[in-house]
């Protein structure tokens, strides 16, 4: 009898069909989104990409949102070249993003915790990874880069993102049982 309880509880964290073509969805809309619907510059991209990570760390959590992340960006960055050759470590950012993600919105989206998501990964991701990953590959220096960085990601992303995620909680939220 308590084989069959744990056998429950066990196949509720495997990943399902239904999840498994959810995530590939949103991996292909995280391409789509990063690589056609965003502005980018060498050192910086404008844009929703972050959409489909965020959908993935609110509906499942931070491992699912970390492997949306980093097989997005690598299959983006394979399939569709923006700057160069593949880099590893731009993909290991990804990874750390849906992770910080995850970790915050997967309980509860409150204006708070949504708040601290948006700062922390810009801080941790934006800020600092990927402009040392920049300042590693293009061999920019690393301060001019990361207060260029700053002035787009703080005056224009940080507040787009903490928008669209109180916009999107309470849909999601409502799709949560059926994901």
């Amino acid at each position: 009898m308590s084989n069959t309880s744990t056998m429950g509880a066990d196949r509720s964290k495997l990943i399902t069909v239904n999840k498994l073509v959810i995530m590939a969805m949103l991996i292909a809309l995280q391409i789509v989104f990063a690589r056609f619907l965003s502005f980018s510059v060498w050192n910086l991209r404008i844009g929703l990409s972050f959409i489909p990570i965020v959908m993935a760390a609110m509906l499942y959590g931070p491992i699912e949102a970390a492997l949306v992340a980093g097989v997005s960006d690598f299959l983006g960055a394979i399939l569709f070249p923006t700057s160069g050759a593949y880099f590893p470590g731009f993909t290991a950012t990804a990874v750390v993003l849906g992770l910080i993600f995850g970790l915050f919105l997967r309980k509860k989206q409150t204006w708070y915790t949504i708040l601290v998501s948006v700062l922390v990964s810009q801080l941790v991701c934006t800020l600092l990874l990927n402009t040392y990953w920049i300042a590693t590959v293009y061999g920019a220096p690393f301060w001019a880069t990361f207060y260029t960085r700053l002035t787009t990601q703080v005056v224009i992303m940080a507040p787009v993102q903490f928008v669209v995620m109180m916009l999107l909680k309470e849909p999601l939220r409502r799709v949560r049982k059926y994901a």
